[in-house]
Parts: structure tokens; sequence; C-alpha cells
């Protein structure tokens, strides 16, 4: 069954745009298109999409608001924001409002719907220079993490979990983590399945959070 996305963007031909592009997609539907957050919340109520493609700054509100307001629902999507703006502060706010990527709108076709595949699989997507940035804010701040996962310098994963782990903190995704480590890409599925069950996380996201915390990645 294809995924069904929903779209916010303030600029009709970039909405119409992304319509069309994801419309051709085999394995996706467009369910509705949105140009405000008030008629983002609406529609995501009414259609129910696995995923939201989410602009920050909308005419009445702010993209992040939408998703703040989603996340708690019951059923909702997975959020992917899609910006022209690489700000730290609004990747950090990204990260507390649930959402599960950050790419920019100069990324490439090809990118941007490989981006789409992997959120809707549950894979954390933070692509831009402020991401490291945000990660260790939020760390710092106020992250959480499963109470199994140990804080006392110590790590329940081998050394090529670890190795894995680093190459998901830099936004690779499996199959490119797979070429870099000269493993197939099923080995490298193994390795992240086993990874989060390890520090009791839910996704890619709070597993990195655990590596930016624990000092594997900087």
């Amino acid at each position: 069954m294809p995924m069904k996305i929903f779209v916010v963007d303030d600029q009709p031909i970039i909405r119409d745009g992304l319509a069309y592009m994801i419309g051709h997609q085999s394995d996706m539907v467009v369910v509705g298109t949105a140009g405000t957050a008030k008629d983002a919340l609406q529609g995501v109520e009414e259609t129910r999409p696995d995923l939201l493609l989410l602009d920050i700054r909308l005419p009445d509100g702010s993209g992040l608001d939408v998703a703040r307001q989603i996340q708690p629902a019951d059923c909702s999507p997975k959020i992917l924001l899609l910006t022209t703006f690489d700000v730290d502060v609004y990747v950090l706010e990204a990260l507390r409002a649930g959402a599960m990527g950050y790419v920019l709108k100069d990324l490439p076709t090809p990118d941007l719907l490989e981006t789409i595949r992997a959120v809707y699989r549950g894979e954390a997507m933070y692509r831009t220079q402020s991401a490291s940035w945000a990660l260790s804010q939020m760390i710092t701040s106020e992250a959480t993490v499963a109470d199994g996962a140990p804080l006392d310098g110590t790590s329940p994963l081998t050394d090529r979990e670890k190795e894995v782990l680093q190459r998901m903190s830099f936004g690779e995704r499996n199959r490119e983590i797979a070429t870099a480590l000269l493993l197939s890409e099923g080995t490298v599925k193994t390795h992240v399945h086993s990874i989060l069950q390890k520090l009791g996380v839910e996704d890619r996201t709070q597993a990195v959070v655990w590596a930016f915390r624990h000092g594997l990645v900087r």
C-alpha cells in the first residue's frame, strides 16, 4: 500500500510541484495539501496521512507549532520539515517537537524522495549543518533516553554497532553505512535493529541522542 503524504507549503507553486512529484511515485500518494497551519491541522485530522511534509514558515503561524500539536495525537504521522532555513534554533525546536527529519529545499529531487522513504521507515534524517549543534543542545538541556541505557560511560554496544551508530549520527542512510563499512545493507539493518533494542529507544533519532550524550559522537 502506498504511503499517504500530506504536503504543507505556503507557496502554491512549490506546494503543487511537490504534490506532482510525489504523486508520480509508485509507492507514494498525496492525500491532501495545505498552505496554512490551520488548514494543515484540519487536513491531517481528516486524511490521517502516514507522513507530513511540512514547511516551517506559514502565513498564520509556524510549521513547528503544527508539529507540536500533531505529535501527541493518536495515529500521528511522521513529520519531515522541508525549509529554506538552516537555522540551528529551528533544528533544535524540530527535534523537540518530535519531527523525524529536517532537510532543505535545495535538496536534489531524488535525495528528497529517498529522505521521505527513510523517514517513513522510521529513520531520523537531520542532514543540515546545524543538526550536530541542535542535538548537542537537546542533550545538554532536556534529552531523555530509556531508563535501561547506561549513563556511567559504559556501552552495551559492540564495536561494530558503535561504528554503525557513529555513521547514523552523521545522517548516513543504511546504504551509505554499508558502503563505508564494507557490509551488506541487510547486515546494517540488523545492526541498527540491535542498537535500538540494546539502548531501549524507539527510533534512530533517540539513538543518535544517546550517541551524543555518551560522547560517542561530538
